[in-house]
């Protein structure tokens, strides 16, 4: 698999939502493998790690995000099951459930149906190490601020919008990968 061309398929090669995209990846992609060179005896995949980080919002053009060149019909929250959809076309569903499984620190039905969120009534939580890995490393990177790095203390501030048990899933990514 090469996850730019899979890319290339859905995004302009040379449009602002394309740069836009990559730098956030690869971003989420360095941070992710640096983890992985920290822990090798958890034994993760690297190749995957590196190719659903590349992938894990692929489904940002479909949402209305104008502050990032995104000017589709559904809300942005809603990328990472619209990501998964694609995945899942293309025959990644492993790949597509880290797309559906990394927002906030990760979603529960009762979370999304308490906050009304204009999302599938089932849980979306990042259930393997290397899951949970891509939503962890995606949390420190904005879109819109490709060249700001968040600290785990803002990170921690914007998960709070999510509700109290995202809160605990974020506290416990930072243990586990941070220490």
């Amino acid at each position: 698999m090469k996850p730019t061309e899979i890319i290339k398929k859905y995004y302009k090669e040379k449009s602002e939502l394309y740069a836009i995209l990559l730098a956030h990846s690869f971003a989420v992609a360095d941070r992710a493998l640096e983890i992985v060179r920290m822990h090798p005896e958890w034994d993760m995949d690297k190749i995957f790690v590196y190719e659903a980080a590349l992938l894990h919002d692929i489904g940002i053009f479909q949402t209305d995000a104008p502050k990032i060149q995104c000017f589709g019909k559904y809300p942005y929250i809603c990328h990472g099951y619209l990501g998964a959809g694609i995945l899942r076309k293309e025959g990644f569903d492993k790949h597509a459930l880290v797309c559906e499984r990394h927002t906030g620190a990760g979603l529960t039905k009762e979370n999304i149906r308490k906050n009304q969120l204009p999302l599938p009534h089932r849980d979306m939580l990042p259930e393997t190490l290397e899951e949970k890995l891509v939503c962890f490393a995606d949390k420190f990177y904005s879109k819109s601020k490709p060249d700001k790095v968040k600290t785990v203390d803002q990170v921690q501030k914007s998960i709070a919008k999510y509700g109290a048990d995202s809160l605990l899933r974020w506290e416990e990514m930072v243990k586990l990968f941070l220490g």
